[in-house]
């Protein structure tokens, strides 16, 4: 299933996110990515804590990023983060993050796996989750 759904939000750089030059270091961006795709889920009505409480796990299995630009300290960037594919167990989402000057700091990729928490094996995507998501379907 291909999707069109897309949300953004924003954070600001902190100072003990960046290193001696003033760049934000680049393992915090998972973090920002993870950030937009939980408030993404949110977003559309589905968030993480409600799938867990119901025994679905979804770690990452892929995680891919290029880095454009350097993020500085007290930058306000945006996330933006779009839903674009379901298949069987995996949820795919890419992102793109931007300073407030528009500038592209960096664009990824994580492709996640829906799990059964009891037996951490891949499972599909629960059936309401496939409902919230449906009106984003693309064909």
């Amino acid at each position: 299933m291909k999707l069109s759904f897309e949300h953004s939000t924003t954070l600001r750089v902190r100072y003990g996110e960046t290193d001696q030059m003033g760049y934000c270091y680049y393992g915090n961006y998972a973090q920002y990515f993870e950030v937009g795709r939980v408030e993404a889920l949110r977003a559309i009505g589905m968030s993480y804590k409600s799938l867990e409480e119901r025994g679905v796990m979804l770690p990452v299995s892929e995680f891919s990023v290029k880095y454009k630009s350097p993020a500085k300290y007290d930058d306000a960037l945006t996330i933006t983060t779009k839903v674009s594919s379901i298949k069987g167990p995996r949820i795919v989402f890419d992102y793109t993050i931007t300073n407030e000057q528009g500038t592209l700091i960096s664009e990824a990729t994580t492709t996640l796996v829906f799990v059964n928490k009891d037996t951490m094996r891949p499972t599909s995507a629960p059936e309401d989750f496939l409902d919230v998501v449906k009106p984003y379907e693309v064909n």
